[in-house]
């Protein structure tokens, strides 16, 4: 395979002469070439077979022990000037950057094989979806990038047609952590990444494409992509409602995504369109629309078991990459949270000895393709998106926060995503009830300023007069004894069913001065053993402390700057005087 496109074939020549690869391959995204890729990796060691019995088409990677997570701290945002960047981000300069990169690349893939991957960001066909190319010498990138986008003939096909692209370099190096850099260039729509196999790091078309890079590109061009999750609910008369969600790690995202409603919920079902990443376009229509720019999952597997996420168990039963997990006597996968069963070998490949830790990495991972998940949305494929009724924000307060609020307006929401948090736990963090800012969830994934970002989201409410409704969520308040009084999973449904009569104005609330919550008997609760008392305490609004919360956001606006909108701060002060 070669291209049309001169931009595409010179940068790849450009490429190869920097790094010295022993050959370069076209990837075609066929099942032919996955299947080779696998074998391939199955010979070298960089693949191991699991169970086909049980777990047809499912194998095991074991990366280096260094090399298993995200490098926040070596990952940039290389822009003309350092403000465009902001606070919430690392910082180089391009040249400074690029140099640093050029040196580390140069003649890294000798003797490696150089493979060129098209991929699309979205349906193939969809006028909001983004396509990129990266180029790696790893074939186990080659085969997740398979699963997590649509890649090969038909995105290349794109790429010669709309000749805009994002360029993704990477190389595993020498897996080295003192040679290690994550480098993003929005300005030139790049990224660059050495040093690291780990998914985040490597896999470029997902945190550093779909997220650090197109977030910086739907500025440019009137749109928001959002570290979100999409999902469907469909009532009993068939009529569905979509939602997107965004939560800070911990949270149940993955869960809500694939949320099973409660046998009290006869006739309603939960589609789910996409667990983490969502691009927002505006419609003719006046609304919000939705794709999931990605075609697989890429999930953190520690926890996912039957009682918290059955639907996401019963997806990886065949033909799904696991990566740092650890497996049973007969060479089925495990980890923490899956059965009650023993493994045999820890994520390292030693016999497992509880005295060495969890027997799975706790960030390990598994790669599916969406199409596996039994709540799996056809709308997914959708060209036009789905329309968005209702945003929600979401994080993980013990105290504070009621289980649901809505916000005013839009401008309101926008303050109400910005200021989201969640509090860590002294395991985490030697300190409990230590609040980290994350806004829209976006901290370690947005592309630019979070001032400018927010202004770009406050822009939102000039353009459409058709704005999803805003909410926060908390399903994590504990009463004094430390016991968590929400019982959450899939009893959220009966929060999202408020959401969504709120969105179609079948329920009235109560006013209170974050925002509105529901009233007392607005919330079904057939079937569960809840007292109104306890519901009470977790709607209520304890204006004391609210208060001093409103004083710690404004401290965290404040770190922002000249480029802080003034909207912002008057929304803060707003919601600050309700309270005094």
């Amino acid at each position: 395979m070669n291209t049309t496109n001169q931009e595409l074939s010179a940068w790849v020549t450009d490429v190869a002469r920097l790094t010295q690869p022993e050959q370069i391959v076209w990837c075609d995204g066929s099942q032919a070439e996955y299947d080779r890729l696998v074998a391939q990796m199955l010979e070298t060691g960089d693949l191991l077979e699991l169970n086909q019995q049980t777990h047809p088409g499912c194998y095991l990677h074991r990366s280096d022990p260094q090399d298993v997570a995200r490098v926040e701290h070596l990952t940039f945002i290389c822009t003309s000037e350092q403000d465009d960047a902001g606070p919430n981000n690392n910082w180089m300069a391009p040249s400074e950057a690029h140099s640093k990169m050029d040196k580390l690349f140069d003649g890294c893939m000798r003797g490696r094989t150089m493979y060129v991957v098209p991929y699309c960001m979205g349906p193939i066909d969809s006028p909001l979806s983004r396509c990129g190319v990266e180029i790696t010498d790893s074939p186990y990138v080659v085969v997740n990038m398979r699963m997590m986008t649509r890649m090969g003939s038909a995105a290349l096909q794109r790429i010669e047609r709309d000749r805009v692209f994002v360029k993704g370099l990477h190389s595993t190096g020498e897996l080295d952590p003192e040679r290690r850099f994550i480098m993003h260039f929005p300005e030139e729509l790049q990224i660059q990444s050495y040093g690291s196999g780990y998914g985040g790091n490597a896999l470029l078309g997902k945190k550093c494409h779909a997220l650090r890079i197109a977030s910086y590109q739907a500025r440019q061009e009137g749109w928001l992509a959002e570290h979100m999750l999409i999902v469907g609910i469909e009532n009993p008369q068939g009529e569905k409602t979509y939602i997107a969600a965004a939560f800070p790690s911990a949270c149940g995202k993955t869960n809500l995504a694939m949320l099973i409603p409660p046998a009290s919920y006869p006739g309603w079902k939960v589609w789910t369109v996409g667990d983490d990443i969502c691009w927002l376009h505006p419609g003719d229509d006046g609304r919000l629309w939705a794709i999931n720019p990605e075609a697989g999952f890429f999930g953190v597997a520690p926890g996912t078991g039957a009682s918290t996420n059955p639907n996401a168990l019963a997806m990886l039963n065949k033909d799904a990459i696991f990566t740092n997990v650890a497996v049973t006597a007969d060479n089925q996968p495990w980890w923490e949270g899956k059965s009650d069963e023993r493994p045999v070998k820890d994520w390292q490949g030693r016999d497992y000895d509880p005295a060495n830790g969890p027997a799975a990495h706790p960030n390990s991972r598994f790669t599916v393709s969406i199409k596996n998940c039994p709540s799996y949305s056809p709308e997914s494929e959708a060209a036009t998106g789905v329309p968005i009724s209702a945003i929600v924000f979401g994080g993980r307060r013990e105290s504070l926060v009621p289980l649901v609020f809505e916000a005013f307006d839009w401008q309101h929401g926008v303050l109400v995503g910005a200021s989201m948090a969640s509090e860590t736990t002294a395991a985490a963090t030697g300190a409990t009830g230590v609040v980290r800012r994350d806004p829209m969830a976006m901290k370690p994934f947005c592309g630019y300023n979070f001032a400018e970002y927010w202004q770009h989201w406050l822009s939102f409410a000039d353009k459409l007069d058709r704005l999803p409704r805003i909410f926060h969520v908390n399903w994590f308040r504990k009463d004094e004894q430390g016991r968590f009084m929400w019982p959450g999973f899939g009893e959220n449904m009966r929060v999202l069913e408020w959401i969504i009569n709120r969105c179609s104005g079948q329920t009235d609330a109560s006013q209170t001065a974050i925002g509105y919550v529901p009233e007392s008997n607005a919330l079904n609760l057939s079937e569960l053993d809840i007292e109104p008392a306890l519901l009470q305490r977790l709607l209520e609004i304890d204006q004391q402390n609210w208060a001093v919360e409103l004083d710690h956001i404004r401290e965290h606006l404040e770190r922002f700057g000249a480029r802080l909108p003034a909207t912002l701060i008057e929304q803060q002060d707003n919601i600050a005087g309700k309270l005094s």
